[in-house]
């Protein structure tokens, strides 16, 4: 495989798209490489951990049918440690790349082409549909915070992604709160439900662009695909049955308090330092017209922070987890936010003004 005086940028850019999902540790000494390969007279940057698989494209002209691995991350490095306007040369024979920077020489162990494992996508498409990119990223935002981490209940790391008529819905939950949002898409599909992994979701995140620019999703047997810019991302899909979220949304609760979204967040950030490290308790004190936030911790160290609140009603004690409150308010982008209160042993709700499309439900904690 050659390629003469290019651009350093030319080659960077779909490799940093791509190795992303390369593990730091694995079994097999191949998936730490990306395989490079020239087809239709461009370059194909591909990297994969069986779970998921990335291909970039870059304009690079070579001799199509050429094809090497390369460690990702030692590429990676080097040409991100030469100038921005290097001018290199790779080339790569046997076992062996070698990659030229003006007077800078590095040669790098290979792995064969026809050793790289790659998911192969299934041909029954199921569902296609497209959106702007800035659109999908918006919703995978709003809920990715609430997926689980290494669950014993595999289906809840990772988010379900609801296509029903013409919505496009994102659910996450680890069984402690749940972040449900939905966005309007144009046309109408039949309803089709799908988990996506944990780590899928987050390179998603991490590749979209805040842009109108379109992204392509199909719903394929036990697969999904992403096709955006010069990207296309394989993942395949969690087996498994999501929990019925709309039984966990609670309706009809009658304490209902607005309150500013940045005002709150500051003052929880505030007392979450005199937090419980390890519980993590916030009480929510809801009187006459005020809110009091009160935070404790084993040194007997107390913060208290007090917001003026319109509320008449009943008063209520209630506790949570801080971190699950401070999730939510640094994810929504309104000014305004509206919390529904049932008694100190229910869930709190909590909604966006005028917006039917973002409910979160966050479980009381004993404190």
């Amino acid at each position: 495989m050659q390629l003469k005086q290019i651009a350093r940028d030319a080659l960077l850019r779909p490799l940093q798209a791509v190795s992303g999902i390369v593990e730091r540790r694995h079994t097999l000494p191949i998936l730490a490489n990306v395989l490079l390969e020239q087809k239709d007279g461009k370059l194909h940057v591909t990297a994969t951990d069986l779970e998921m698989q990335i291909t970039a494209v870059s304009d690079l002209d070579g001799k199509d049918g050429q094809a090497t691995t390369v460690g990702a991350r030692k590429l990676q490095d080097l040409l991100r440690a030469l100038p921005e306007d290097a001018q290199i040369n790779v080339d790569a024979a046997g076992s062996k790349m070698t990659v030229r920077a003006g007077r800078s020489r590095f040669n790098l162990q290979t792995l064969a082409a026809s050793d790289y494992p790659r998911i192969s996508v299934g041909q029954e498409q199921l569902q296609t549909l497209s959106l702007p990119q800035r659109d999908f990223r918006s919703l995978l935002k709003l809920a990715e915070f609430a997926m689980a981490q290494q669950d014993i209940r595999y289906y809840l790391n990772g988010m379900l992604i609801v296509v029903d008529q013409g919505t496009l819905q994102a659910v996450a939950t680890d069984g402690h709160r749940l972040s449900w949002a939905s966005i309007a898409i144009e046309g109408s599909y039949t309803r089709q439900e799908v988990i996506l992994p944990r780590k899928t979701v987050l390179e998603l995140s991490k590749l979209l662009d805040d842009s109108d620019t379109p992204l392509t999703i199909d719903i394929l047997a036990n697969q999904a695909r992403f096709r955006f810019g010069n990207v296309e991302l394989v993942s395949k899909v969690v087996d498994g049955k999501f929990p019925d979220y709309n039984r966990v949304i609670p309706t009809g609760h009658g304490k209902r308090i607005e309150l500013d979204r940045a005002t709150l967040l500051s003052a929880l950030q505030r007392a979450a330092i005199l937090s419980n490290e390890k519980f993590r308790g916030v009480r929510l004190v809801l009187g006459d017209d005020q809110l009091r936030i009160i935070c404790t911790n084993s040194e007997q160290e107390e913060a208290e922070e007090e917001l003026p609140v319109g509320y008449s009603g009943d008063a209520l004690d209630i506790g949570f987890n801080i971190t699950y409150l401070l999730d939510v308010l640094a994810n929504v982008t309104t000014d305004k936010v509206f919390f529904a209160f049932g008694d100190a042993n229910s869930s709190a709700l909590v909604t966006l003004p005028e917006r039917e499309d973002y409910k979160y439900v966050v479980m009381p904690m004993r404190i």
